[in-house]
């Protein structure tokens, strides 16, 4: 098998395999754009080529390179990313040739477990994964779902909540400003860049594969999921919900919306994404609507002398950085900040 090094977000050979295998959004080439264009990654693939110079399996990561250790992820900020590949013989290819570098390389696995009996790498983390099977008809989604979502749902509509699809990109500001403070007052952690998700807009939302649907109550938007669609898969990606309306139920709405959406554009499945394995509370609010559950393993090759001395202290700064920085006393435009200045490095 011949290996090739290509740039995963132009090079027409990976959209052909991306086509030809199971692959996510993590894998789809506007993805790959986003994060390059957010971050100083530099993001490349290698991909197998067989006698006819065609793809069979491949693998996309993130060459990092900054005051820390030099390291691989694949892909970083992703929830999962599997190698798209069908035999170990392709997956060890691949692998020696992302060990060749020397440096420590993590990448985490849910559709594919070959990499998880690779003995070269460690299971150092792991997360839960829900799934909402589409290709049923609406009533049949309705009565599988939990009897409190339905409840909810039910009192969002009798509450006055309404459900709006975003149009502009004022809307995605204002669900940017929600998610911010989510993660600043209730989770303690930075928010991604901005714009990280301007660059969500433009490669997805924009060009039809993807949406923002809102929750609105007394013309105030009080919550939001943003969708992503690739190839026959809808993705629920991000969700934000101003904490003081959290008793009108936002939410619930917007997913059985985000249901009835991803059916209507014939999708065969909602991807819920990633849950930790701890917030049992994120848990079991997916699991009122999921008709799957899954492991997503956190998998890690680790060098000798990894991480270094320097890593070591700078990896013990980055959160107290982050609890200076999500203090209730900032302003959530110096918090914004430190999330732009400091968010690429917590890979």
């Amino acid at each position: 098998m011949n290996t090739i090094c290509i740039d995963p977000a132009q090079d027409p050979i990976w959209q052909q395999l991306v086509t030809q295998h199971d692959s996510t959004v993590f894998h789809s080439p506007a993805w790959i754009r986003v994060l390059q264009e957010t971050y100083p990654f530099h993001i490349r693939a290698y991909v197998l080529l067989n006698e006819a110079h065609e793809p069979t399996a491949g693998i996309p990561f993130a060459l990092i390179d900054d005051m820390m250790d030099s390291r691989i992820a694949c892909l970083p900020f992703s929830d999962f990313c599997d190698p798209l590949v069908r035999h170990f013989d392709e997956w060890y290819c691949l692998a020696d040739k992302l060990l060749h570098n020397g440096s420590r390389i993590s990448l985490r696995c849910l559709h594919n477990q070959t990499p998880v009996t690779d003995q070269r790498f460690k299971q150092v983390g792991r997360a839960k994964w829900h799934c909402v099977d589409l290709q049923q008809d609406e009533d049949m989604v309705w009565q599988g779902l939990q009897g409190s979502a339905r409840r909810a749902i039910k009192k969002a509509k009798r509450s006055g909540v309404s459900i709006r699809i975003s149009q502009d990109k004022d809307d995605l500001r204002a669900f940017f400003e929600l998610h911010l403070r989510v993660r600043k007052y209730k989770y303690r952690l930075l928010a991604q860049p901005y714009q990280f998700f301007e660059h969500i807009w433009n490669q997805f939302l924009a060009p039809g594969q993807g949406t923002l649907i809102l929750a609105v109550h007394e013309e105030q938007i009080i919550g939001g999921v943003l969708f992503l669609e690739w190839q026959n898969g809808l993705y629920y990606k991000f969700n934000a919900s101003n904490p003081d309306k959290i008793a009108l139920r936002p939410n619930d709405l917007i997913v059985w919306e985000g249901i009835r959406y991803g059916q209507k554009r014939k999708l065969h499945f909602l991807d819920f994404g990633l849950s930790d394995w701890e917030q049992e509370g994120l848990l079991q609010y997916k699991r009122k609507f999921a008709s799957q559950e899954k492991t997503i393993s956190f998998l890690r090759y680790t060098p000798e002398g990894s991480p270094s001395a320097t890593e070591t202290k700078l990896r013990k700064l980055f959160p107290q950085l982050t609890d200076l920085f999500v203090d209730a006393s900032v302003p959530d435009t110096v918090t914004e900040k430190a999330g732009n200045s400091l968010y690429r490095f917590f890979t």
